[in-house]
């Protein structure tokens, strides 16, 4: 694994700066490759001597084309990922997300890349099926980024299918823990509305279910399934139910007296899965994942990064 050329789309993002630094962390940095297009990060928030870099954009067929030579694995993040984003603007989130990938899968190809890792989701696929969610269900997405993530998937099943090419698609739950500066999830939209002492606005009763994992455990199952040269779907979530009532009584008890919030409840959103968490059987006995961190672990770690910013 140490010798491989790793080529990650969307570096400079959530996970992907979290990733390179954990995979710097086991000897792999010297042979990182990041393109980003800089939307949802920059290289100068990184430490600059871990990786090659070059921005750019996965919808530019020539740009991933000439990335992707030479490599030995591509790691694609790069994506849109706000769920009520794509329900205003479904052709900027299929560009992005399909076309997008499609271009990653077809320049892995024509450069005989052996292995594609995809980011994918896990909720937005299901719709109201009952969790815990898991890779034998039917997905049936209620919004269009999870028919555009399906969509990937779908790709990514043809190209291994069609031209041999491994690919393993990883259903990600709600990632939380640092440098989630402009992730808007629950955890870092929460988090950010308590520091400008802002309330809560809560869509719903507070009863929905998430399944939340911490991001380090996140980068320790991608770099698993890559070591494995794992293929096919898998889930990758903490595999516990956590309401949101039950989210926002733990951040009291992290945040403290001193930082006390209002939350406003609000009516519930279209295109949103009330219940998801998943179950990640299929990832733990394909490639030994096995989340640690608990969100009595992960909120205190994620709230001090917070404060420190």
């Amino acid at each position: 694994m140490t010798t491989q050329k790793i080529l990650i789309t969307g570096g400079c993002g959530f996970v992907g700066s979290n990733l390179i630094r954990r995979a710097a962390a086991l000897g792999l940095s010297s042979r990182l490759t990041v393109l980003d297009n800089e939307t949802m990060g920059s290289p100068t928030e990184l430490p600059s001597n871990v990786f090659a870099y070059e921005r750019g954009d996965v919808r530019d067929l020539a740009t991933m084309a000439r990335m992707a030579a030479g490599c030995d694995a591509i790691i694609h993040l790069a994506g849109h990922t706000r769920v009520l984003e794509s329900i205003a603007d479904p052709e900027s989130d299929f560009e992005i997300n399909v076309r997008g990938t499609l271009n990653v899968l077809m320049a892995a190809r024509d450069a005989g890349v052996p292995h594609v890792i995809l980011a994918s989701t896990g909720g937005a696929l299901f719709g109201a099926e009952t969790a815990p969610i898991h890779e034998e269900m039917v997905p049936q997405p209620l919004s269009p980024y999870g028919a555009s993530k399906l969509a990937m998937e779908g790709y990514a099943h043809a190209f291994a299918s069609s031209y041999g090419l491994r690919t393993t698609s990883l259903r990600f739950t709600n990632v939380y823990g640092p440098y989630s500066r402009l992730k808007g999830s629950a955890v870092a939209h929460f988090f950010r509305q308590i520091l400008a002492r802002q309330p809560i606005t809560v869509y719903g009763d507070g009863s929905q279910v998430r399944d939340f994992v911490y991001v380090d455990d996140l980068c320790d199952g991608i770099l698993q399934a890559l070591a494995a040269s794992a293929s096919g779907v898998y889930h990758l979530g903490s595999g516990n139910p956590t309401s949101i009532a039950t989210l926002l009584k733990s951040m009291r008890d992290v945040v403290g007296p001193e930082w006390a919030f209002e939350v406003r409840y609000a009516p519930w959103r279209t295109g949103e899965v009330v219940r998801t968490y998943t179950a990640i059987d299929k990832a733990a006995k394909a490639f030994a994942y096995q989340p640690g961190v608990t969100l009595d672990i992960g909120l205190p770690r994620t709230w001090r990064w917070f404060l420190d910013q």
